[in-house]
């Protein structure tokens, strides 16, 4: 069944109208749990979608078994210390080659008939595939036959791919970005983002949310600034709605920033700074979501990144990432600050839980048709139904086509 059987076409173009005339997304797309692969095959699978983090796998050898909407994926950790992502799947019969995280002995060997791949995919064993004692046939081509990889690129320590192979590099995806943050980060300051080191198997400055909630709704949720005074009390009183401006540019890109960010002093923590961030810009912050759906914030002495893994039409796991400023920021003397740090992220991002999770519940209402944009401050979240409006308008057509 076409989406648009589903969905009006008119529906979605009302969202590509002024942000006075728009309507927001239809239910369906939030509510209806056939739209999930519909949305990867045709929204997210297209573009450049965060999947992980290469800082979770810890060492060369390492492997990581993921589910990206419904599919079986692996991101890998080569003894080149390259990260590859690919399908998690035996190239005889199918079968899931990884089940668990961890560091790979030798190489990747299927449970199933024992056929063997090195960390870069290549199929490197086929035991008894000509019958019995006979490991090799002429007729078979091992070289033809490795793991499937996918366009993969590591950034900001977020793992990117594109599933069907055709979106621009992602080097020019990404360059919008980095050219707006060149007066905070400059061209050196990615360099200096670094990760707690594990305890154990435990990670440090990491945690995740569980949420009912559609994937969408996050986004549109970390968008504003709209609802800062009701959900966001605290924080409010120091980085108030009217210090927060719009971000949106480039058509793949929208958030917030603020003017008086202040989060070292309402924490009491003093962290390293970025050498090249401007000295009269000390207090901005930026909360940017890179479409469809990774959400990253920086600060003149952090920064984080959250990846949406959407798990059914109604429950979305948010991974969430701290990183800080150079290798002394990482040492015990700054511990206490971490954590704090951490603590702070984790009382607002948690206070957002109970309004996407009830905006969820209400998608099931046909009293709903998709909502009103404030025309002064909804402009982010309009922005992005805009985008997602218009992948389904254009790859609708060209299937019709």
């Amino acid at each position: 069944m076409d989406i648009l059987d589903r969905i009006p076409l008119t529906s979605l173009e009302n969202i590509m109208l002024p942000i006075e005339d728009a309507s927001g997304l239809p239910n369906a797309l939030y509510h209806d749990p056939d739209m999930l692969a519909e949305e990867r095959d045709r929204i997210l699978g297209k573009t450049w979608s965060g999947i992980g983090f290469a800082g979770d796998l810890s060492t060369l050898g390492y492997v990581k078994p993921i589910t990206f909407m419904g599919l079986p994926l692996v991101i890998v950790r080569g003894q080149d210390d390259v990260i590859r992502v690919f399908h998690n799947v035996c190239s005889h019969r199918g079968m899931i080659l990884i089940n668990t995280a961890g560091p790979v002995q030798g190489n990747i060997r299927c449970p199933y008939h024992s056929w063997t791949y090195d960390l870069t995919g290549q199929l490197k064993g086929t035991p008894h595939l000509g019958g019995v004692g006979v490991h090799k046939l002429d007729s078979f081509n091992c070289e033809q036959h490795g793991m499937k990889q996918l366009s993969s690129s590591v950034w900001f320590d977020i793992v990117f791919v594109n599933l069907d192979g055709q979106a621009q590099p992602f080097e020019q995806f990404i360059a919008p970005v980095m050219a707006r943050w060149q007066p905070f980060l400059g061209d050196s300051g990615y360099a200096r983002m670094r990760r707690e080191d594990p305890v154990g198997d435990q990670l440090q400055g990491a945690f995740t949310l569980n949420v009912a909630c559609n994937w969408k709704l996050a986004v549109e949720n970390y968008c504003e600034s709209y609802h800062l005074p009701w959900i966001h009390p605290k924080l409010n009183v120091y980085s108030r709605i009217q210090d927060h401006y719009h971000i949106m540019f480039a058509n793949e890109f929208a958030g917030q920033g603020t003017n008086v960010y202040n989060l070292a002093d309402s924490a009491g923590t003093q962290l390293p700074v970025f050498p090249e961030w401007q000295t009269e810009r000390m207090k901005e912050a930026e909360y940017i979501t890179v479409f469809p759906n990774v959400l990253l914030g920086i600060q003149a002495d952090h920064t984080f990144a959250i990846v949406l893994e959407p798990i059914t039409h109604s429950q979305t796991v948010e991974h969430v990432r701290l990183m800080y400023v150079g290798d002394e920021s990482i040492g015990e003397t700054f511990k206490g600050c971490r954590d704090a740090t951490l603590k702070a992220w984790k009382e607002v991002f948690g206070e957002d839980i109970g309004v996407v999770e009830g905006m969820q519940r209400g998608r099931a209402s046909p009293g709903f048709k998709g909502g009103k944009f404030s025309p002064i401050l909804d402009n982010p979240t309009h922005y992005f139904h805009q985008w997602a409006a218009k992948r389904l308008i254009v790859s609708t057509q060209s299937t019709r086509n």
